[in-house]
C-alpha cells in the first residue's frame, strides 16, 4: 500500500480557530476538518508538514488587509503551543535524522504561511527556530514588510506587483544561514525570482500548480517550473480546486482527472524526483473524490490505473519529499 507525506495542511489553524489549546478534536479523531490522526492512520500517512497561518479576521480566512507584527507573533506562538501539546502524536522534524527517526509516529515539519509575525530586525526568526519552525513562506496572498503576494483575481499572471523589498532580500539570507526553507507557494512572479536570485538552496513550493493549466496568479509558470527544476527543488500538488480547475471555481465538484494533469505536466518540467504532494487540507475547497485524507489512496489508485505505475506513485506519494527533507534539513 502507498503511504503518504504531505507538503501543505491547515490542522493548527483550525484548532486554534476553536480555541482546541490541546488538540483534542486531532488525536481524538471527532471528523472534523480534513485531517486528524485516526484518518491519517488510515491512509497511511507518515507525516507532513503543518502549517501556521495568521488570519486577518477568523470570520474571513481570505481578508488580505495588513497584519499587525505583535498580534501575528502571539497567535503564531499560540499555534506552535498547539503543535507542542500533540507531542505524543506528532514527532518534531528539526533535522535531517528526526524525518524517520520515529516511524510509529506522524513526522511533522512546522511551518510558517505568511512572515508577518516577524520584524524588520529578523530577531523572532531565531525564537520560532528554537521553537522548531524549520519552513517558512515569506508571503501569503497580501503584502508584508517583505514582499507581495499573488492576487486571487482569475484568471491572472503570477507577473503582478513589485518582488521582494529589502528585508525580505535579508530575510532570504537569514533563512539560508540557518537551513529554514523558504516556499515560494503565494508568492507573485517578481518575488519568486528575486528569491531564486538571493537563496543559494534548492526552490520549494510545497502547495502550487502549473499555472499554464490553471490560470491563477499563484499557480506557477513553466519558466518558474524550470527554475525549479534546475536548482534540484520540488512542487507538491495542491488539491485546491481553485488551482486545478480551468475555470477556477471553488468546487467539490472536481475531477480527480485534472489532479492527474497537473502531475503529468509537473512532472514534465520538474522530472520524477521534482514532484510531490501538498493537499492544503483543512484550507480548500478539495475535490469530492478524496475529501479528506482518508481519501488519499483514491489518488494513489488513480495514478497507478493511469499509468504511474506504483514506484514512481510511492515517489510523488511520500519519497520525494523524504529525500529532499533529508537532503535540505540541518544535519
Amino acid at each position: 500500500m502507498t503511504r503518504f507525506f504531505d507538503g501543505h495542511n491547515d490542522m493548527l489553524l483550525r484548532l486554534w480557530s476553536n480555541e482546541d489549546w490541546l488538540g483534542e478534536a486531532f488525536v481524538n479523531s471527532d471528523g472534523s476538518g480534513h485531517i486528524d490522526l485516526q484518518r491519517m492512520k488510515k491512509a497511511r500517512m507518515t507525516g507532513g508538514f503543518f502549517a501556521i497561518f495568521v488570519p486577518n479576521d477568523k470570520n474571513n480566512m481570505l481578508a488580505s488587509d495588513p497584519l499587525d507584527q505583535k498580534r501575528a507573533l502571539a497567535n503564531c506562538l499560540e499555534m506552535i503551543d498547539i503543535y507542542d501539546a500533540l507531542g505524543q502524536v506528532i514527532s518534531p522534524c528539526r533535522t535531517a535524522g528526526d524525518v524517520t527517526r520515529h516511524p510509529h509516529k506522524i513526522t511533522g515539519i512546522l511551518h510558517i504561511e505568511g512572515a508577518e509575525m516577524i520584524g524588520e530586525t529578523l530577531e523572532e526568526l531565531d525564537l520560532l527556530f528554537q521553537r522548531g519552525v524549520r519552513s517558512i513562506g515569506p508571503l501569503w496572498s497580501r503584502s508584508n514588510i517583505f514582499g507581495h503576494g499573488a492576487p486571487f483575481d482569475f484568471p491572472g499572471s503570477p507577473d503582478q506587483g513589485p518582488g521582494l523589498t529589502d528585508y525580505g532580500k535579508a530575510f532570504v539570507k537569514a533563512c539560508d544561514e540557518r537551513q529554514i526553507l523558504i516556499d515560494v507557494s503565494h508568492l507573485n512572479e517578481a518575488g519568486f525570482w528575486d528569491i531564486a536570485a538571493a537563496s543559494d538552496r534548492p526552490l520549494m513550493a510545497t502547495h502550487s500548480n502549473a499555472h499554464k493549466l490553471c490560470p491563477a496568479p499563484r499557480n506557477l509558470t513553466d519558466k518558474q517550473l524550470a527554475a525549479i527544476a534546475e536548482r534540484g527543488g520540488i512542487v507538491g500538488l495542491c488539491f485546491a480546486s481553485a488551482y486545478l480547475r480551468p475555470d477556477g471555481r471553488k468546487e467539490a465538484d472536481t475531477s480527480i482527472e485534472l489532479l492527474l494533469r497537473q502531475l503529468d505536466h509537473l512532472i514534465s518540467r520538474l522530472g520524477e524526483g521534482g514532484v510531490a504532494i501538498g493537499s492544503d487540507f483543512d484550507g480548500a475547497v478539495i475535490p469530492a473524490a478524496i475529501d479528506d485524507c482518508a481519501g488519499l489512496p483514491v489518488l494513489a489508485t488513480a495514478m497507478i490505473d493511469n499509468g504511474f505505475g506504483k514506484d514512481l506513485t510511492q515517489h510523488i506519494c511520500a519519497d520525494n519529499w523524504t529525500r529532499f527533507l533529508q537532503a535540505n534539513l540541518p544535519h
